[in-house]
């Protein structure tokens, strides 16, 4: 990462898209302390991150990873790994956000149903959905979605994203990914290549740029329009 300079006040939406290599899960990482800057600095309150004690630093977020982690145990234990004191209702309302609750009541026994490790016997998609339940449940203020959708068709991950901004209006909410949908409301998108920075603002400032971002923006719709005709409904 080279020459990024970034205030993001509470609540805000940030999106980062670039190509893979380009920063954006490095970027994330640093903010959760999975790993420190080797120059430079991360800043909460002013004051400096590795100031903080480190569970204090991760309990303020939620974090998603694109390659899902699922031990081999229940799947409401699996959702509630974060907060094993949590309710039946904070599970199964963390499971409705995620667009998880359909599948799951299919399962033999249902949120009973114990899954393989790794979540062997889910598709993509499912564990994925788990995945944003269990960090929902957690209840962080910041939640950081680091290409978790990545599984799930255009017209499931909307009803996630569409979810999560209904019932998590006030949370600060981090987004990488390389479609153009996830972000298009965001309050600021940053565009990175090897690691710079180099397009931001909001979607409709970065078309008008016709940089990068309209170049996949231009790939990605029809017309001008969000193309998802060519996806089929997830399964449920």
């Amino acid at each position: 990462l080279k020459h990024i300079s970034l205030d993001v006040p509470y609540g805000r939406k940030v999106g980062l898209m670039g190509g893979t290599g380009s920063g954006k899960s490095a970027l994330l990482k640093l903010l959760s302390r999975i790993f420190d800057a080797t120059a430079g600095e991360v800043l909460i309150d002013g004051k400096d991150i590795r100031d903080y004690p480190l569970e204090q630093v991760r309990k303020e977020y939620s974090y998603v990873f694109q390659d899902v982690f699922l031990f081999s145990n229940t799947v409401d234990a699996n959702v509630a790994f974060a907060r094993p004191d949590c309710t039946e209702d904070d599970v199964t309302r963390a499971a409705q956000i995620a667009q998880a609750d359909r599948f799951v009541e299919k399962l033999p026994d249902g949120y009973q149903t114990i899954i393989g490790e790794r979540g062997m016997g889910l598709s993509g998609g499912q564990k994925q959905r788990i995945s944003i339940a269990r960090a929902l449940v957690k209840g962080s203020p910041v939640l950081i979605l680091d290409d978790a959708s990545s599984a799930l068709d255009m017209a499931t991950e909307k009803r996630v994203l569409a979810a999560i901004k209904q019932h998590c209006p006030d949370n600060t909410l981090f987004i990488a990914t390389h479609r153009v949908s996830s972000v298009m409301d965001c309050d600021e998108i940053l565009f990175l290549r090897d690691g710079e920075v180099v397009e931001r603002g909001t979607a409709q400032q970065l078309i008008a740029l016709d940089g990068a971002f309209a170049a996949i923006w231009k790939l990605q719709t029809s017309d001008g329009q969000l193309d998802d005709s060519s996806y089929g409904a997830e399964e449920e």
